[in-house]
């Protein structure tokens, strides 16, 4: 038995005492002691005014509006709130004050613990042991009835019953400072990560942008780079390449402008016909300024327009230039294949590199290079990708460069969904950090049911017609619990409760999608104890868990906030 309630008894024990050894009337309780003391009279305690005889105290009259002078009998019970609605005395017509102010009769049960009952009990002819072990309430003996005084027996075993719901709870309290300490390290582990992730991704950031400039310095030197390949010709025939299909994109381009041209000419044509018309047929009798200053302007593009030098070039000379190549017209390419040798015939004999040291060789390539570059950039020289797309050389940075981006994306949605973790709503301690991911069930006729913690609940068929969802988690509530304790102690009592809302789940027929709210009490192991439908696809659980209970801390163990 917990010290604070070995106190209670002792107290109550004492204040029992003290109320036969100071003569007090039957059915006083320890805080009305006061009121009951050895007097003359007797004043109503919620009416002080009104004093009567004591005499008249527990005269199975009831002379006070608050029913303060029967504390012994059922004199008063109508004005017990629980008492069926009697009418009033005529000694109490019109007055206020309908409710007793004492709370009941009190049976001191020595070697139990003292309680209050209703007054409708007192005198019923009904031994009420589990109120009223002492018999007390019973001393008028109606219809023969004794009670006999059953506290020892009764006493004995409640308080058997009390160490043994002591020691379930610190084991429950022991097990959910287990939880909790589980949880506080799996958070822990959650911090760690999202600051390894952070330092990670901020050097990768690094490599992938040092591997960008990589790539675009590669890039931008393959670019300018005059390359073999497996045809003949060598570089001449390379540049012969590049150059036809440079001349190719020129007249492409040649012809899309000479096609603008004639559509826009042929617009200037339309509209200079139909000022001409105008310029002929308008009457020069009207005074129309607007007129005139248009028909002077028409008159002065004609002139300037007669005076005017035509092209030299006419567009049979800009055709002849569109006309494909050949020995009569355009380019005859024939004539540049074949005339120059690759590098490789060439004796180095001939060949002015050969005789040049390393170093210089080295540096006039770079800066040939740079110029090949610039001419690239501006436009002067066509870019000259190698055969068959872009140089080993790019594409192996590029791979570097992407593989190492793909890594950065990866690892920020790997945080992303750390610092969520951290951010949800676990409960209390992150209590339920240590359950998530466990499940709990319970039979019931042909059905199981299923909870798993901050998942889902399932209500899945024996009979094999398949799980039905009844609603996934959502948040974590608290409500208030108003049910009476169960012999087994596996009930939600009174006070207030966690609340686990789990909504959204599979639609019923014809209904609305199933929910699901887990009422929780503290348990030495998780339990599903019940499972009820409320209304139709509402279900409550109710279920017990260490999670639930409050933190008792363990017989001679000190808290940090205690030392």
């Amino acid at each position: 038995m917990r010290q604070t309630d070995v106190l209670a008894l002792v107290s109550t024990f004492a204040c029992t005492s003290l109320a036969k050894a100071a003569g007090l009337p039957r059915g006083v309780g320890p805080e009305f002691v006061k009121f009951f003391e050895a007097k003359d009279t007797f004043s109503c305690i919620g009416h002080p005014s009104i004093t009567l005889k004591a005499s008249q105290v527990n005269d199975n009259s009831c002379d006070c509006p608050d029913g303060s002078d029967e504390p012994g009998t059922a004199a008063c019970a109508f004005l017990d709130p629980l008492s069926p609605e009697q009418p009033l005395p005529s000694s109490l017509t019109g007055t206020t004050n309908t409710t007793n102010v004492l709370p009941g009769f009190w049976c001191a049960n020595e070697g139990h613990v003292g309680t209050y009952i209703p007054f409708m009990y007192v005198n019923d002819g009904a031994c009420d042991y589990d109120l009223c072990c002492d018999g007390s309430d019973e001393f008028a003996h109606v219809g023969g009835v004794k009670c006999e005084n059953r506290c020892g027996p009764i006493g004995k075993e409640w308080r058997r019953l009390e160490e043994e719901r002591k020691h379930a709870k610190e084991r429950a309290a022991k097990r959910r400072r287990t939880l909790a300490k589980e949880s506080r390290e799996l958070r822990r582990r959650v911090i760690a990560k999202v600051a390894g992730l952070a330092d990670e991704i901020k050097a990768l950031e690094v490599k992938r942008d040092e591997l960008q400039k990589k790539l675009e310095e590669v890039e931008r030197q393959e670019r300018g780079k005059v390359v073999k390949t497996d045809g003949e010709g060598g570089k001449i025939g390379i540049l012969l390449g590049l150059a036809k299909n440079r001349v190719k994109e020129l007249r492409e381009t040649l012809d899309d402008v000479l096609d603008q041209r004639d559509d826009l000419q042929d617009k200037v044509d339309e509209l200079e016909l139909i000022l001409k018309s105008f310029r002929e047929e308008y009457n020069p009798n009207f005074n129309d300024e607007g007129v005139k200053a248009a028909v002077k302007a028409w008159d002065d593009y004609s002139a300037k327009v007669a005076s005017e030098k035509k092209s030299k070039r006419s567009d049979n000379d800009i055709l002849d230039v569109l006309k494909e190549d050949g020995e009569e017209s355009g380019i005859n390419w024939k004539e540049f294949e074949g005339e120059e040798t690759s590098d490789a015939d060439i004796p180095k004999v001939y060949n002015l590199e050969a005789y040049l040291p390393s170093f210089v060789r080295d540096y006039v390539h770079g800066k040939l290079n740079l110029a090949r570059i610039w001419l690239i950039e501006n436009g002067i020289l066509a870019d000259n990708p190698k055969s068959g797309g872009e140089s080993r050389l790019v594409t192996a940075a590029r791979e570097a460069h992407q593989a190492v981006a793909n890594e950065v994306t990866s690892k920020q949605s790997q945080l992303g969904e750390q610092q969520k973790d951290l951010e949800k709503d676990y409960g209390v301690d992150d209590i339920f950090r240590a359950l998530q991911g466990k499940c709990v069930s319970t039979d019931s006729g042909e059905y199981e049911y299923e909870l798993c913690w901050l998942d889902k609940t399932t209500q899945k068929s024996k009979k094999g017609h398949g799980n039905t969802v009844m609603g996934n988690f959502v948040r974590i509530d608290t409500e208030m619990a108003d049910e009476e304790d169960r012999a087994d102690g596996k009930g939600l009592g009174k006070g207030p409760r966690m609340v686990l809302r789990y909504e959204n789940g599979q639609g019923c027929w014809n209904g609305p999608n199933r929910k699901t709210d887990v009422w929780l009490a503290c348990a030495e192991t998780d339990e599903l104890w019940r499972v009820a439908e409320a209304e139709k696809c509402v279900y409550k659980m109710e279920v017990g868990t260490p999670a639930a209970c409050e933190d008792v801390h363990e017989p001679g163990v000190r808290t940090k906030d205690e030392l």
